[in-house]
């Protein structure tokens, strides 16, 4: 819009105004008059791109990691963000910092520290309110020292075991354990990658970054308020979903529809569909018959079984093993895997969620060539909210389902790792734990004494720590790489230089200049709360960590327009990204849950909205406590 039309629009706008007109409305049109006017081509490239990211993420098709990519990748070829400096944002602190941190995180799991406790949490009774104290306790403690999604995955087993002894649905703490993983992360500076990004934003405009422990005050308060919350409230919100009729399942999970195979000693053979379902009392719906490749979608009753007949059942995971026992059937999915001459590689069965970041995702069996590549069959899938009509080979991945996997046995966990998965499968407790665990807790132990005392930067110190883990024998070798997460160190790393261009730019600035505008007449507590709650919404959206670094800028512009010291609006924004509380896509611990615990998407802000309100009703008066303006 060229100047001297903004300049008449202006006019004409105070012009028609009555005496009485509101002066604080002209005032805000004037100043969006005046900011059109400075915008320049950089700044839409940047607000540009950064819509077009946000857009990505929220959609979720495109991996939030590739997502970065391209916003990088689109400041860099337009010239905004240098060439020679684009993937500077990888040598980032922050990044060090979360890597290390992810490796340390999965030193202690391999140590079994977490599975003796939860051997401990055997023992509690069976008060639901009682059994969701303990869990919730011990998952925000763990949370504040190690990922997330690694502490949740360890105790899932033990918290669905609990739950059944009771007999209560695994639904009724699945969740609330999930969102005490988010909780506890906000405890510390490793709990959770924001923490970390808000540290380093520190360290750039004070020259000091926040310490391992500065977090505490404030997110010790929120962790006790929310586990309170979800023990005692938040679980009666949560809508009852049926229970597993086994107890020996490890998962309470919807029926898996999967196919088996009529084979030549099955007395199956030549039965009729309505027979085979009467020779057995396994509870099973028959959904198709596959013959000569050809698919009977609705088989008649009186159709006789052949050798080779592939028939489409759903049915849960216990009455699938008991229907190949009684009928002699094997599944079609699960061609037996020859064992190594010494007979030394057993053949194993597995339960396995699909990740936010697997490679499966938006493909097929046959795209993935799993059995092939991989060397494991995919034997069933479960997936909430909806019922798959599709065969196994041609069946799309989608994030939260839930695979039964046939494979070796000694390789079968590292498989399931290398395909994004989580391995739903309760592990044994480590025979050497009563050695691993000192040493393990020795190591983060100094570490942490190193960062507090002022011995070593954070970066450095976990990095060593982690290092040692690796010598120490407390982490193989081979999981040194795989422990860690890497779409969100590519995240991380390519966001960076993005939130930097945002704020060379002068793009921070403006959106800084607009909040103030519009609320230069608000309270403190006021601006404190809108850059919370808005924090809060982009990472019930967006990656966490992507959208600190986005809001981070923006808090520090607020800060310094109002002349108030940066730390309590850096804060918000810490105690907002960790707050993904309303939808299972916020965070990984969110999703690892929707499957096993039979969640709909809109189970989650039944007690995520009313967290949120808590969190930022005691957060505010918190922060402005403990971080004076």
């Amino acid at each position: 819009m060229p100047s001297h039309l903004i300049s008449a629009v202006t006019a004409m706008f105070l012009e028609n105004q009555n005496a009485d007109s509101d002066y604080r409305l002209q005032h805000i049109f004037i100043y969006i008059a005046t900011a059109y006017k400075a915008v320049t081509m950089d700044h839409i490239i940047v607000f540009a791109t950064l819509g077009v990211a946000l857009v990505l993420f929220a959609w979720g098709r495109v991996r939030h990691d590739i997502t970065a990519l391209i916003a990088l990748f689109i400041l860099v070829i337009t010239g905004i963000t240098d060439g020679e400096s684009a993937f500077a944002g990888f040598g980032h602190p922050a990044v060090i910092t979360v890597a290390a941190v992810l490796v340390i995180g999965k030193g202690l799991e391999e140590s079994g520290l977490i599975e003796l406790i939860g051997k401990w949490v055997m023992k509690v009774g069976t008060n639901i309110v009682l059994q969701l104290l303990t869990l919730s306790a011990i998952v925000a403690v763990a949370s504040a020292f190690m990922n997330n999604v690694g502490a949740l995955a360890i105790i899932m087993p033990v918290a669905i075991h609990l739950a059944r002894k009771s007999g209560n649905p695994p639904s009724y703490i699945l969740m609330p354990i999930a969102f005490a993983s988010l909780l506890g992360g906000m405890t510390t500076l490793i709990g959770t990658p924001p923490n970390i990004i808000i540290a380093t934003f520190r360290a750039d405009e004070t020259g000091e970054a926040f310490g391992m422990f500065s977090f505490t005050p404030v997110g010790i308060v929120l962790a006790l308020a929310g586990l309170l919350f979800i023990s005692l409230i938040g679980w009666r919100l949560i809508p009852k979903r049926a229970a597993s009729k086994s107890d020996s399942d490890l998962f309470d999970i919807d029926n898996y529809i999967t196919e088996v195979e009529i084979a030549r000693d099955s007395q199956s053979k030549g039965m009729s569909i309505a027979e085979f379902t009467a020779s057995t009392e396994v509870e099973m719906q028959i959904l198709g018959l596959v013959r000569d490749n050809i698919r009977m979608h609705a088989p008649e009753p009186e159709e006789k079984l052949k050798v080779k007949d592939i028939v489409i059942i759903e049915t849960d995971a216990d009455e699938l093993n008991t229907l190949v026992k009684e009928t002699g059937v094997k599944l079609a999915g699960g061609r037996k895997i020859r064992k190594d001459a010494e007979g030394s590689k057993n053949i194993a069965i597995s339960e396995a969620v699909v990740m936010g970041d697997s490679p499966l995702l938006g493909k097929s069996v046959s795209e993935i060539m799993l059995r092939r590549r991989y060397g494991i069959n995919l034997l069933a899938v479960a997936r909430k909210g909806s019922r798959i009509h599709r065969r196994l080979p041609k069946i799309i991945f989608r994030n939260g389902d839930v695979l039964l996997l046939q494979g070796r046995e000694h390789l079968m966990h590292d498989t399931i790792v290398s395909l994004g998965c989580l391995p739903l499968a309760q592990r044994g407790l480590r025979l050497d734990y009563k050695k691993t665990i000192p040493l393990a807790l020795s190591i983060f132990a100094a570490s942490i004494i190193a960062v507090v005392a002022g011995f070593l930067p954070v970066q450095a110190s976990f990095a060593i720590a982690a290092v040692a883990m690796i010598i120490s024998g407390v982490l193989p070798l081979k999981k040194f790489y795989t422990s860690i997460d890497w779409p969100v160190i590519i995240l991380l790393g390519a966001m960076i230089p993005v939130g930097v261009a945002l704020e060379t730019t002068g793009g921070a600035a403006r959106i800084s200049g607009l909040v103030l505008r519009l609320g230069e007449t608000a309270p403190p507590w006021l601006m404190l709360t809108t850059i919370l709650v808005l924090t809060m919404f982009l990472s019930d959206i967006i990656n966490n960590a992507a959208t600190v670094v986005l809001m981070a800028p923006i808090a520090i512009g607020v800060a310094n327009g109002l002349g108030y010291s940066a730390d309590p609006f850096l804060m918000s924004v810490a105690i907002g990204g960790s707050s993904a509380f309303l939808t299972p896509i916020g965070h990984q611990s969110n999703t690892l849950v929707m499957g096993p615990g039979g969640y709909k998407f809109t189970d989650y802000w039944r007690v995520g909205l009313p967290l949120e309100i808590i969190l930022v009703i005691i957060a505010i008066p918190l922060i402005m406590i403990v971080f004076p303006l």
